[in-house]
Parts: structure tokens; sequence; C-alpha cells
């Protein structure tokens, strides 16, 4: 039995070590070098390989290295081919973290302090109390909820909304394309943090931006496939929009002529909201793995219908 590696190289050796030291009986094997294909089961990968069953004849689970899966193709997938996300408790918190520092970042007016530093401005501004800033996260998942409870000592308004509902205590929630409207209307600070699906991409667009307050701000912690690039620079320029924080874009890394780079209103930063560490997500894997041998459900199992 053995397990194929195909991603990162320098982290990979890293879950080298770790399933060499923890489960020796499961063989690592790291491509391109995969010996005979016949023996590969696992495959844990940030990106499948081309024509996967003829490669991998004997595969019969792929863990996709990442806590989304946009990044696979699932109708090139066997659809008998189980995919499984990680679920790696250092990548949840590095999200609430870097949610929180966004959240703080346009709270606190900080792209202007940094433009005014940039100018050898020193002027103050009126600080608007956390109380009276209402923070809306689109997506109501394990890690959304995780998140708004990060933010919650912070004293924010805070509210959230996804395509069913959900119950979430010191939340307001709003649920369906029907709500969405008002749930945008209430939103200083909009965080996106919904997965990206056929049904989500590019609903980050000049129309929801119509729908906040203006002068709102954004933070886009989803993928770069839920913004509309082109209708955030024209809201941006017309003042619908504030500011911007994004960890993710439609192409990264951005070229070096990309808009995103020198505008004044956007902090930009290279998709590290979150990172997969194997120290944190070895447990899962492993955990995973000794449930499949076991015949057991694993945890993280993607829906095909639903893309996550």
């Amino acid at each position: 039995m053995a397990l194929l590696y195909k991603a990162d190289p320098v982290r990979g050796e890293h879950w080298r070590r770790l399933f060499a030291e923890q489960a020796p009986d499961i063989e690592w094997r790291a491509w391109p070098d995969i010996g005979d294909p016949r023996d590969i089961q696992y495959l844990a990968a940030w990106q499948a390989p081309d024509d996967i069953e003829t490669v991998l004849p004997n595969l019969q689970v792929l863990f996709a290295l990442s806590a989304g899966v946009d990044q696979l193709d699932l109708n090139r997938l066997p659809t008998t081919l189980p995919v499984v996300r990680l679920l790696d408790p250092g990548i949840s918190q590095g999200m609430c973290e870097y949610a929180s520092f966004a959240v703080l970042s346009v709270h606190r007016d900080m792209l202007r302090y940094r433009r005014q530093q940039a100018g050898h401005c020193w002027q103050a501004h009126r600080l608007v109390p956390a109380a009276q800033r209402r923070v809306g996260v689109m997506g109501l998942g394990l890690q959304a909820q995780k998140i708004l409870a990060s933010l919650k000592p912070f004293g924010f308004a805070l509210s959230g909304w996804a395509r069913s509902a959900h119950h979430i205590a010191g939340v307001n929630c709003f649920a369906g394309t029907e709500q969405l409207p008002a749930f945008l209307g209430g939103c200083d600070i909009l965080l996106c943090v919904l997965p990206l699906t056929e049904q989500t991409r590019g609903i980050l667009n000049r129309q929801l931006f119509e729908h906040l307050p203006k002068g709102a701000a954004l933070v886009n912690m989803g993928r770069g496939g839920h913004l509309v690039e082109a209708d955030l620079l024209e809201a941006l320029a017309q003042g619908q929009l504030s500011a911007a924080v994004l960890d993710v874009l439609e192409q990264e890394p951005a070229p070096a002529d990309h808009p995103f780079w020198d505008h004044p209103q956007i902090l930009l930063t290279p998709h590290i909201a979150a990172m997969t560490q194997p120290e944190s997500a070895f447990a899962g894997l492993l955990e995973n793995i000794r449930r499949h041998q076991r015949g057991e459900s694993m945890l993280g199992l993607v829906d095909r219908e639903r893309s996550y």
C-alpha cells in the first residue's frame, strides 16, 4: 500500500518524515517518481494528474491538500473516486487571524493612514466605535462560523448570509437569494468566505456592490473567481466602495501590470490567509486513511453535487 504526494516538494519533505515516523506501514512516494502505479491506493495532491484512471489504476481515495477543492476539475475525476478535503486546524486558525487583521485594517482606516504616511501627513480621523460598525460574512460553513466567533469580542454588529438557513448565537443570519439584498444593506464591511462553485463564481460584482451602503469595504478571502475585478475598480472609483482587502485573485500570481498592485484603496496579499502546515494537518489525514482502511466514513468527504 502506497500514498503518492503531488504538491510542493519542500512541504512534501515534512510530510514524508511524519509518515516515516508515525505511519511506517504506508509507503510514501512523491510525484513524478511513482514507482509501480498499481501499488498506489491514496493520492494526496493540490491538483490531480491528467487521465488519473490510467495513471493510477488502483487509486481508492484522492485527498485534496486544501480546505477547498475548486482547484480540482471534479468532472474529470471518476465518479466513484472519493475526494476528501483537508481538515487542518492550522488553516482555521490562520483564516481567523487574517479575517481579524483585514476587518480591523478597514475598520481603523489603515489604508488611509498608509497613504498619509507615504505623503508625510500627520492627521487623525474620527474613530467609529466597533459597536457602530456592521460586519457581514458571506458563507456560513464551519470556517465562517469560527471567523464570526473570532470577531465577536471586538463588539462589531455581526451578520451572515448563506444559501441555506443557519442559526448562530449573536449573528443576524440571512438565507437565499431573496434575503441577499437585505443582508448586504447592513454590511459596512463585507467578508467573502464562500466556496467557489458555478453558483458563486462572479458573485462579487457591480450588482452586489450596489446593494452595500455607500463607502462600504470588501474583504475577499474566498477565491479570486468570486470577484469581478473590473466591477471592483469601478465601485472604488465611484465611491460606492471605500477599500478592499484581497488575498486571492483570478490569476495568481498577479501579473506585473495588474491594476491592483498600485491601487491606493486596495490592500493585496499573495494568498496567505492560511497555509497548510503538515505538522497540524497530518493527524487528520492519517485518521482519514485509517478510517478508510476500517471501512468507516471519512471526514471532509466532498459532495460532488455541491462541489464542497
